[in-house]
């Protein structure tokens, strides 16, 4: 904080630095830390944030059910949803992988 800089704009400014609360995230049980998508049948724990400390929220057997609780207004989006504008998996505008070795930084022979 700045000599010129008011108390509430600096407690301003710190409040956007801040995690929100309420804020979730999921965690392997088992295991080291890894990313969300490894793995994706061991059991978790889904935490939240409650501006102080991480608070546990459930115990749930895979990624599947973490992400229900995750985002649930993705959820019942995708639930609900009749929207057929966007692309679909069986759809030609799905993204191709690229065929391997062919990258510039790949060795060639």
């Amino acid at each position: 904080m700045s000599e010129d800089e008011s108390l509430e704009r600096w407690a301003a400014r710190r409040e956007m630095r801040l995690r929100p609360v309420g804020e979730r995230r999921a965690v392997h049980l088992v295991g080291p830390p890894r990313a969300p998508h490894v793995d994706r049948e061991a059991p978790r724990v889904v935490l939240e944030w409650d501006g102080y400390q991480w608070v546990t929220l459930a115990v749930v057997a895979n990624y599947i059910e973490a992400a229900r609780l995750l985002y649930p207004d993705a959820h019942e989006t995708a639930l609900g949803s009749d929207d057929r504008s966007g692309p679909r998996s069986g759809s030609s505008e799905r993204r191709t992988r690229p065929v391997p070795g062919t990258g510039r930084h790949r060795r060639t022979h």
